[in-house]
């Protein structure tokens, strides 16, 4: 090597620094190129035949499931009537969710009601998702929301059993799911205040199953109890119409629960691990309380408790593990037998159904055991068994909101229902049940 490239070597070593320097300076100065905007999620195909397929499953806990639970419990000349008032309230629910709940349980925006851009389901696109279900098509996902608003109100129909007019009924559920149904949806799942406060509600204790059973007693209060209560026995026409309707209710709400992930993924698998565990345990408990107390466990006390179960791991079935879920069921089935047969009892309204009993005591109690159970493996939220203490007020924050607003505005309504076109039928009708009074038929 030359002096002169030995020089050059030397400088250029010297000046290495300098270089480097200047570099990482220009870098931190320059703005950067723009980064490629993401890709949207696209549909996928495995996700969407799940949803699909859950969506046909939660349909059917309405019909046939919830028409046929129900309809085995009344008395014989009022079968045809409750059938009724539960096939006509999924017809018209379907209608009135297309035309303009959707839009305000499930727009972006707002922090109660969503805004109304997508009235009669306008830019819907067959192949595109919600920013709440990207990889499914928002068709689908719209159709999967909407069999949990059919089912809701329709749980409703079991706590005035035997008495509200076939009219009244009409005007009551319609709209008792816009101004009741779509606000609170949205507060939770929809991008209300209740979400963005950290209530956690897999899969509808609050939105469901309280909302339901709160405004259910509402409901019983003001109508007042059949005539005959606690001076007739009313006795179920067919129990097996009963477990019939039960258990499609069980298997129906694989749909509802394991379909609240809308994928087919691990937390898909987990919701129907819980559920089932929850259900069976439930059934148990308050088959083996009543078995105790009455000293014969009854068909109508074991299915009743597996509906308790399938109530309480609803708002779970998404954060809990399975122990979690078998303490769930045990409870729920110890507090909704108290719920249906003390506390009802006790003061005396006549829930016919126990829709309050069962959905919203057990609801209450699936949610704050929610915020106990919660696993952050799971559900990316700790409960109050690791740590997380504060999450059980905050489940408790949603139910007493959830509680007073239902209550406060079902009122409204009934009373408004009431001006319009009355809510009970007459003495002679009941008496007379409502099959033959009110729709020309009767079960012979």
């Amino acid at each position: 090597m030359t002096a002169f490239h030995r020089r050059a070597a030397a400088v250029g070593l010297a000046l290495l620094p300098l270089a480097l320097f200047a570099a990482s300076a220009w870098a931190q100065t320059t703005p950067a190129a723009p980064a490629a905007p993401a890709a949207p999620p696209k549909l996928d195909t495995g996700d969407t035949a799940w949803m699909l397929a859950s969506t046909a499953l939660v349909l059917m806990m309405t019909v046939p499931g919830l028409a046929l639970f129900y309809g085995g419990m009344v008395r014989k000349k009022n079968v045809l009537a409750m059938c009724m008032q539960v096939f006509a309230t999924c017809c018209l629910v379907t209608v009135l969710w297309m035309i303009v709940a959707y839009p305000l349980a499930f727009s972006e925006g707002g922090k109660f009601f969503g805004p109304l851009d997508k009235l009669f389901l306008s830019g819907i696109g067959f192949d595109k998702g919600h920013s709440l279900a990207p990889t499914i098509p928002e068709t689908v996902y719209m159709t999967f929301q909407m069999t949990f608003a059919i089912i809701t109100p329709a749980l409703i129909v079991g706590a005035f059993a035997d008495r509200m007019k076939f009219s009244a009924l009409l005007w009551f559920m319609g709209l008792w799911l816009i101004l009741v149904y779509a606000p609170v949806a949205h507060s939770v799942w929809g991008g209300g205040f209740l979400g963005a406060a950290g209530v956690l509600d897999f899969a509808g204790g609050t939105v469901v199953h309280i909302n339901a059973g709160v405004a259910g007693l509402v409901c019983a209060l003001v109508l007042g109890p059949r005539k005959g209560y606690k001076t007739e026995l009313f006795a179920p026409h067919n129990l097996v119409y009963s477990v019939i309707g039960a258990s499609l209710l069980w298997v129906g709400w694989f749909g509802f629960n394991a379909g609240s992930a809308t994928a087919a993924n691990a937390n898909a698998g987990m919701a129907m691990a819980v559920t089932q565990i929850a259900t069976g345990a439930a059934a148990l408990s308050w088959m083996f309380i009543e078995w105790a107390a009455r000293g014969k466990p009854s068909v109508l006390g074991i299915i009743s408790g597996a509906v308790a179960g399938l109530v309480a791991i609803t708002p779970a079935s998404g954060f809990v593990a399975p122990g979690g879920a078998l303490i769930i069921g045990i409870i729920a089935g110890a507090v909704c037998y108290w719920g249906a047969v003390w506390l009802k009892n006790k003061c005396g309204y006549d829930d016919a159904l126990d829709a309050f009993g069962v959905h919203a005591l057990g609801g209450i109690a699936g949610a704050l055991l929610t915020g106990v159970f919660a696993v952050e493996a799971i559900g990316k939220t700790p409960g109050a068994l690791e740590g997380n203490w504060g999450q059980v007020g905050i489940q408790g924050y949603g139910v007493a909101c959830v509680i007073v607003y239902d209550a406060i505005m079902t009122f409204i309504i009934l009373k408004v229902v009431q001006a319009i076109v009355g809510l009970r039928v007459s003495p002679d009708v009941e008496i007379e049940g409502l099959d033959l009074a009110l729709h020309g038929e009767r079960v012979e």
